[in-house]
């Protein structure tokens, strides 16, 4: 259990009309927060950017929302910076939030963030973890494996070998680096060579500019690989302005609608989708069932939840943006 002065600090940090019911959890280590009143719950979404990619998980949320008659409040840091995120981490906290999920920008960085509003309210991460602080539990893309899955991709694209070059927001967070490390171990052995990395510090001008840089730079340069949603669009754009389509190829993440108009044009030969709508929705509906049941709700084993990728290209691009639509629309 948690020493009384935390608990009393705790509460004093909590509104007054939702004061908390129980805590449990090693000292200083990760614990559940049962609130005493589940009509009145404030719970959060926090996004680490402002991409299109999170309206689709903003969709799972408000299902959940309609479903559970609750409320989650979807917040998004505007310019995808680290102090952006502290600072809407630290204004929910001070506001008494009953729990928040966060996909966490920079991880290594955040760890003391992360663990001082773990140790007031319940903390779950989706899409980009914090597996060393304090958090309940992660949802969404094993990313490690989501990097292998593209990566095998890359290898029937390249079946001879070749160069290949990586763009992301930044390789501090999580994700990235995941998928980066999975789609290094897929390709080595087969003659793939990665020859840059770029980050972009999610601006998209710098995106675009970073691969039309690249582009120019390797004039043997055989495909180019987007670690983060908005990178596929810009992937595209780069490609077509620098009139290298169908010359460099690309395999991108995720299902942003340049990245899916990049599939139908033959710019972008295939991307590796998570599934955003999953994390909105269960990451709203675990914060629900955590300030309701408290300790009595059973954590998954491992503290993941691991909700899968799949792999769109021109084979089936139409009726993967069908289903989309389904979900945008819901």
């Amino acid at each position: 259990m948690v020493g009384t002065a935390a608990l009393m600090n705790f509460s004093c940090g909590k509104s007054s009309d939702n004061p908390v019911a129980s805590s449990s959890g090693a000292a200083g280590g990760p614990h559940i927060v049962k609130v005493a009143d589940p009509s009145n719950l404030k719970l959060a979404f926090v996004t680490n950017n402002a991409s299109e990619f999170w309206k689709i998980a903003a969709a799972g949320v408000h299902k959940y929302e309609n479903e559970a008659n609750v409320q989650v409040d979807v917040k998004m840091p505007p310019n995808g910076k680290t102090e952006e995120q502290d600072g809407i981490l630290e204004n929910l906290s001070s506001q008494g939030y009953d729990g928040i999920a966060i996909s966490v920008i920079a991880p290594n960085d955040q760890i003391d963030a992360i663990n001082k509003v773990a140790a007031k309210t319940n903390l779950i991460c989706f899409d980009s973890d914090c597996a060393k602080s304090n958090r309940l539990l992660y949802i969404g893309t094993n990313n490690f494996q989501a990097g292998r899955t593209l990566g095998a991709e890359i290898v029937k694209l390249l079946p001879s070998g070749g160069k290949m070059a990586v763009f992301v927001g930044t390789l501090s967070a999580d994700n990235a680096a995941q998928r980066l490390a999975g789609i290094e171990d897929a390709i080595n052995g087969h003659n793939i060579e990665i020859v840059a990395k770029k980050e972009d510090a999610t601006d998209r001008a710098k995106a675009r500019s970073n691969v039309e840089d690249v582009i120019n730079a390797y004039s043997d340069l055989n495909l180019v690989c987007g670690l983060w949603s908005y990178n596929g669009p810009a992937i595209a754009a780069a490609i077509e302005a620098s009139g290298k389509k169908g010359k460099v190829l690309a395999a991108v993440f995720d299902e942003e609608q340049g990245t899916l108009d990049g599939i139908r044009s033959g710019t972008i030969n295939c991307t590796c989708v998570q599934k955003p709508f999953q994390f909105g929705y269960l990451s709203s509906k675990w914060l629900h069932d955590l300030a309701v049941q408290g300790d009595a709700l059973k954590l998954p084993e491992g503290g993941v939840i691991d909700t899968g990728v799949q792999i769109i290209d021109a084979s089936n691009v139409e009726d993967f943006a069908k289903k989309l639509a389904e979900m945008k629309g819901s």
